[in-house]
Parts: structure tokens; sequence; C-alpha cells
């Protein structure tokens, strides 16, 4: 098997330098540079969220079998070696069923997401102190999910479905494996950004680690939640040189949807960094949380 040549360097035109450096593997500082994260708040985990928008706003395409993030970034290598790092990094990964619905063979590590980086990524879990697979959270409020995808059969994660009392009980009903576990927020319609921050510090960690980063990769009604509950601390936000277009009633969703935010409850950010490979930019903001 042919080896791939490693990535050009991001360029670096921005960094405000904040937070603790992660202990990045030489390749990974070679692609990257240095990578700060603040200590999470005392009471959930830091939060921070990926996506990738085209020059438009559009986060995915409506056309059958381009509904993922790939076609908006035109599979870039440096978006997908950029993702795998955050995962590397993250305690649990927050992904909504509609996402796991659009890629439903996807394991949501960042082995499967840029492989030749593998090594580097597993050495990063290891000077963190995180030996073991993050946990792959899909939520869910209907439990309308297939329980046999290979999300929820693999060894390289820890499934966890946080669903509510009726979503629970459609999936019990379809004989889970066991390795699927569901954390229910209770009898109500939705499950809220906050319920799911709390499933995931309930959630069993093994060897006394803690949960204290958590990745948002989509899609963007669950990213209306984390952004409407002011529970979101940090966007990067790949920002793609294509500009795909809507017509009419195009489903093309941008990174929120569902609510309104502005003018009354707008949310503005803080630039912490940009970067760049050719055409692409990598973006990251800070933004205003309530505890």
């Amino acid at each position: 098997m042919t080896t791939p040549a490693p990535l050009d360097p991001l360029q670096s035109l921005y960094d405000a330098g904040r937070g603790n450096a992660l202990p990045l593997s030489a390749a990974l500082a070679a692609l990257y540079g240095p990578l700060a994260l603040p200590a999470p708040p005392p009471e959930r985990p830091y939060v921070v969220a990926n996506f990738v928008a085209s020059l438009d706003g559009v986060v995915a395409l409506d056309d059958a079998g381009r509904t993922g993030g790939g076609e908006i970034s035109g599979h870039n290598v440096h978006d997908r070696a950029v993702m795998g790092l955050l995962r590397a990094a993250a305690d649990a990964v927050i992904v909504g069923a509609g996402t796991l619905r659009a890629d439903p063979d996807h394991l949501w590590t960042a082995a499967h997401i840029y492989p030749p980086l593998a090594d580097a990524y597993r050495a990063l879990r290891s000077a963190l102190g995180k030996p073991h697979p993050p946990l792959d959270v899909i939520v869910t409020a209907s439990g309308d999910v297939d329980p046999y995808l290979p999300v929820f059969r693999s060894d390289a994660v820890r499934p966890l479905v946080v669903t509510t009392d009726r979503g629970a009980a459609h999936l019990r009903a379809q004989n889970p494996p066991p390795s699927l576990r569901i954390a229910s927020v209770g009898d109500v319609p939705r499950v809220t950004a906050r319920a799911i921050l709390d499933a995931v510090a309930r959630a069993q960690v093994p060897d006394g680690a803690t949960n204290a980063l958590a990745l948002v990769e989509g899609g963007p009604h669950l990213m209306a939640d984390f952004y409407s509950e002011g529970l979101l601390d940090e966007q990067f936000l790949t920002l793609a040189p294509q500009v795909v277009g809507r017509a009419g009633a195009s489903a093309r969703p941008g990174l929120v949807e569902g609510v309104r935010l502005a003018p009354g409850h707008a949310v503005w950010g803080d630039l912490l960094s940009v970067k760049r490979a050719a055409s692409h930019l990598f973006l990251r903001y800070a933004f205003p949380t309530r505890a």
C-alpha cells in the first residue's frame, strides 16, 4: 500500500493564543501548529463544534447521496485532517440522528475520518490520558435509528444514544446489541442541548477519566439548540471556496436551522484563529456561554 505524502502545513494567519496547549505529536504540530483549549467549566464539558460551509453559507446539499460535508469541502484532505485532530482530543462526539442517517456507515473517530494520521491521533489521546475511544453520542427524540448500524457495533467507539422515554422504549423494542447504551432524558417532546451534556456527564468513563471536551458535528438543528441555549464555547468552521446556491423551497441548510437568533438574540463570536490551506480557510470563534 502506498503511504500518502505528508500534508502541507496549514498557514497560520492569526492566532489569539488562548488556553492550554495540547501535547500534539510532531506530525500534528507540523500540520496544525499549536492548538490550545481552555479548561472546561466545573459543571459541564467544554463544548466545541466543527463544520464546513460554502461561501454562501450552505453546510449540506439536498441532493440524494450528496448530503455530507465532503460535498461542501470538495473532500478536502486538510478539512478531514483537522476534523480528525478535534475528534482525537474529544471525550464525546455528538451528532443528531439525521447526520447518522445521511452517513450510516460512518464512525465518529479520528482514524475513520483521516486514516493516514491514525497513529498520530492515537498518540495524542494517549498523551492526554485518554486511551479509550470517545463516546459517540447519537441524539434522537423518537429513537428512530437502526441499532445495528456500524457505530453501535464497533469496538472503535463507545456508542451512547440520548433520547426521550418514548425513544428509549422504541429502541429497546428492537433488541439492540449490548454495546449500545441508551440514556433517556425523560418524558419530554425533545432533547435539549443541556440534557445532552447532562447525559454525557453521567456516562461512565473508563479508568476514572472525565468527559472534559465535547465535540458537536451536527446537524444544523442540533447546532441551533447549542447556540440558542448558550452552550457552545467554540466554533471551528472550514470555509470552502465554492458557491452552491439555493432555489425555491430548497432544503439546503445553513449552519443553524430551526431558530431565529438575530436581531433579538444575536450571537456574536470572538475570532480566535485563522488558518489557510490553498483557498480553504479554517476559522475558529469563541462564544459567550451560560453555565
